[in-house]
């Protein structure tokens, strides 16, 4: 000991025995490309790790003086080590309902491609579930896209009335804000010809005026939250256990819960005193729902992997289901539109405005879901409202999705210092959608706009939205990166950004719109040991293959909480849902629930 704390010494300028004892390495990364995220040191040899935190990035043989012979060396075997991502927005928590529920998604995430076949998806996954939907007598589905139906329509309920007549049906569209009711399921939530549209929601209706069986917005959350609601304690953690899960397996240390509840942060809490949440979660309860509990629960510091980060407002809907607010007409909507639709806000011009004093006046984050190019005009008079009277107490507020921009706006958020948490994974799903129905073909070359936003010296975040889509990190990447579509058409080449810039949108940015940048975002001293590992270097290999690129190790506080199987490091298989399939007890509870919900509805 005595030779290696000379040699230690030497290295380390002369540094005390007593002062490097602090600083023995519990690990040390080495062995494959370390992109840190840094920009003063952007690629490493070597990282060591002690109780956690990082002591030491860069050459390996300067990493390497933090060695001892308790200290554990990973092998990297070529592969690429990254900071782990960061969740610029997603729903961790109903990740749980994609986990638990009949995957309706289309290719490649499922393989829903026209109703017959989510007629038998359905089916098979009533079979599968025979236990708990014996129990309850429902069946429940999640992610149809009505943009990837061959039919080019939703569903309605003759068409899952062809599933079941007898047992209650629902389906949940991919965006999560709007769904399909079977006459059965209806019939137990009390609507009829007779019932009215709620305020920020639509009951689509044949020519008869009878409910075809698509809900919209409010009119959907009005059947879905009560059943949310009724799955009680035991079911929302398993929601939570499955979603953290989930996203673990896409690299994320890091999540969001970005419109949260009181029950829901409550679930969290849960599982993490249980030991079973393996990543940070950071909260955002609906600030139209519940303030006190916001009031008493904001704070920048986690109890756990948890902490309520702020308040979360939503304006509008979804941009591909027609139901978000534009500042003009949609291109070529698909359905029974009147001419000159626009879509519609789901809140007041009031509301926003309150809700956004409110935590202006608190100092409170909001992040605020504005899809069209109208949601952002309420959104841009609110803020500028808000800093006029309460000034700016620095609390980052965040414009959630914003896929149809105009040039003005982004202008307006720079402006205002809102930063922006895009979703570029719409190029891939929905560019062609876009393209030929929502916006038109001149306008969707600018979804998404991150090159317009990089214009102006920006920083972003690039989210996922999930249960929208699976939260795939790669596919993100690849979508900033690409913006290639479905059909293989690349959506304004103009708005693509570099690889590191991409990256940097998962990792230093979120961060950043967390407030977290002083500890996770990028592989340097004194910040977390929260790593991902790569199959490649995705700076290294041709773009149009960084979808491919698989998450095989994630590591947060330096111990693993996710390891890819052997089947997956070859390329097989896509990390599958924690629940698919049918845990017979979560499904018979989570169905069980959704029952209960409507029940409670129709009395």
């Amino acid at each position: 000991m005595k030779n290696a704390c000379l040699s230690t010494v030497l290295a380390l300028s002369m540094l005390p025995c007593a002062a490097f004892a602090q600083d023995v390495a519990d690990t040390i990364y080495s062995g494959g490309p370390i992109l840190t995220i840094d920009d003063s040191d952007p690629v490493a040899e070597a990282v060591a790790v002690k109780d956690g935190r990082i002591i030491a990035v860069g050459a390996l043989n300067d990493v390497m003086a933090h060695q001892d012979d308790q200290t554990r060396m990973v092998g990297l075997s070529g592969r690429a080590m990254l900071p782990g991502f960061v969740d610029s927005h997603g729903h961790v928590v109903m990740g749980g309902l994609q986990a638990l529920s009949a995957n309706l998604l289309a290719p490649p995430d499922g393989e829903v491609a026209d109703i017959a076949s989510l007629q038998a998806t359905l089916r098979s996954w009533a079979e599968e579930n025979a236990e708990a939907v014996d129990k309850v007598k429902m069946i429940v589905g999640f992610g149809y896209d009505n943009a990837q139906l061959v039919e080019l329509r939703h569903p309605t309920k003759e068409d899952l009335d062809a599933v079941s007549t007898d047992l209650p049906i629902i389906i949940v569209h991919q965006s999560g804000h709007l769904g399909v009711a079977n006459s059965r399921a209806l019939e137990l939530a009390g609507i009829d010809a007779s019932t009215p549209d709620p305020a920020g929601g639509v009951i689509q209706r044949g020519a008869d005026g009878e409910p075809s069986g698509v809900l919209e917005e409010y009119a959907f959350f009005a059947v879905l939250v009560p059943m949310i609601g009724e799955l009680g304690p035991d079911g929302l953690t398993a929601f939570a256990r499955a979603g953290a899960d989930l996203w673990a397996s896409f690299g994320y240390t890091t999540a969001q819960d970005g419109r949260s509840s009181a029950g829901i942060v409550k679930a969290l809490n849960a599982v993490d005193a249980s030991g079973d949440l393996p990543v940070d979660v950071v909260a955002y309860p609906d600030v139209l729902e519940d303030r006190a509990f916001i009031e008493a629960n904001v704070s920048m510091d986690y109890a756990g992997k948890v902490r309520v980060g702020g308040c979360k407002l939503t304006i509008d809907g979804s941009p591909q289901g027609f139901t978000a607010l534009r500042d003009r007409p949609y291109y070529d909507p698909v359905g029974d539109y009147p001419p000159g639709y626009a879509g519609y806000a789901s809140v007041t011009m009031e509301q926003v405005q309150d809700a956004v004093n409110w935590c202006y006046e608190h100092g409170f984050q909001i992040l605020t879901h504005a899809n069209g190019e109208g949601a952002s005009d309420m959104l841009i008079a609110a803020i500028g409202a808000a800093q006029a009277e309460y000034g700016d107490p620095g609390n980052r507020p965040v414009l959630i999705h914003g896929q149809f921009l105009r040039e003005d706006q982004i202008d307006s958020y720079k402006r205002l210092g809102v930063f922006p948490s895009l979703f570029p994974m719409h190029t891939f799903y929905w560019g062609d959608w876009h393209r030929d129905h929502t916006v038109g073909p001149v306008n969707a070359e600018n979804i998404s706009p991150t090159g317009w936003v990089r214009q102006r010296d920006m920083m972003f975040g690039s989210h996922h939205d999930a249960p929208v889509a699976f939260p795939d990190s790669m596919r993100i990447l690849s979508a900033t990166v690409t913006r290639r579509t479905r059909s293989g058409d690349i959506l304004g080449p103009h708005q693509r950004v570099d690889v590191l810039t991409a990256l940097k949108a998962m990792t230093i940015w979120p961060a950043y719109q967390h407030f977290e940048e002083d500890r996770k975002g990028s592989i340097e001293v004194g910040k977390l040991a929260d790593f991902v590992i790569l199959s490649d270097d995705p700076t290294a290999v041709d773009p149009e293959t960084l979808a491919d690129l698989q998450v095989l190790v994630t590591i947060k506080d330096d111990t693993v909480i996710y390891e890819a199987d052997e089947e997956e490091r070859r390329g097989d298989l896509v990390p599958s849902l924690p629940f698919s399939g049918g845990d017979p007890e979560v499904a018979h509870q989570f169905l069980h629930a959704m029952y209960e919900g409507m029940s409670q509805i129709a009395q």
